[in-house]
């Protein structure tokens, strides 16, 4: 099969490190056009240099803070009204801290809603009418595993994922009938940042060291190893084709075989 999404608008959210970037690099080795959006500039400029221009596309890039939804909403109607139609939105946001869900304060919770599900609310909605018209469109949410099996000392991250979940399967539903897909990429362990700091995290709390906490988590890990960001990367690029036309509202894991429920 040959992966090609030359001619399709992509926008990636969180695409200056992690899973976003490198799905975002692996979008416009696939021939996409690709819109970054991120709250650091210099990131975005940085990763904007590292993608793939080998079928001539044209990419760019939108500076936001997921922390701020109604600037988000501005600036995306901006751009949309002086670009192209998106064909390909993708949801991504960094997780919140950890910790047990029963010492989680209440803006916590309110303000991770915020960030995921309401910031992903607004893409889907101005972006959604331009999918409408070409008759094509993918919204691929970047989630965790746990909204299968909830992850300890991960409350809020646990709750909130849980919602999105359910909005995006809704969403599905809706869609549907204009050609629109919805899916959720559930990571496992990825070698990314947001890993690296709940380690570190846990390391300090218990007073072990970080190689010992990372174990542990291997150790639930039937591959025996954690993610390179670029293996949910593909998954995104085959659900975000044409390939994918009759896969909807599913969650697909891509965590080593970790989960233990269907």
């Amino acid at each position: 099969m040959n992966i090609d999404l030359s001619n399709k608008n992509a926008v990636v959210c969180g695409s200056t490190k992690g899973i976003g970037r490198a799905i975002a690099l692996q979008f416009a080795a696939c021939g996409a056009n690709v819109v970054l959006v991120a709250r650091n500039e210099e990131s975005l400029r940085k990763v904007l240099r590292e993608l793939s221009a080998s079928k001539k596309q044209n990419h760019n890039f939108i500076v936001a803070d997921f922390s701020d939804p109604e600037s988000l909403k501005v600036k995306i109607q901006n751009f949309i009204s002086e670009h192209p139609p998106v064909h390909i939105l993708v949801n991504n946001t960094g997780g919140p801290k950890g910790g047990e869900i029963l010492h989680a304060e209440t803006t916590e919770f309110e303000n991770t809603f915020r960030n995921h599900l309401v910031c992903n609310q607004i893409m889907v909605q101005a972006l959604w009418q331009g999918m409408k018209k070409e008759k094509y469109g993918r919204i691929i949410n970047i989630i965790s595993t746990s909204v299968k099996q909830p992850i300890k000392n991960l409350g809020v991250s646990n709750t909130i994922r849980a919602a999105v979940a359910n909005w995006s399967k809704t969403l599905s539903v809706e869609l549907a009938p204009f050609g629109t897909t919805v899916n959720n990429i559930l990571p496992g362990a990825t070698k990314t940042e947001r890993l690296y700091s709940i380690f570190e995290a846990r390391a300090k709390a218990s007073g072990r060291s970080v190689e010992e906490i990372a174990k542990d988590w291997l150790v639930e890990i039937p591959a025996g190893r954690f993610a390179e960001p670029e293996e949910p990367a593909y998954a995104a690029a085959f659900l975000a084709s044409p390939l994918a036309s009759y896969i909807n509202g599913i969650n697909i894991p891509v965590d080593g075989g970790r989960l233990n429920c269907l």
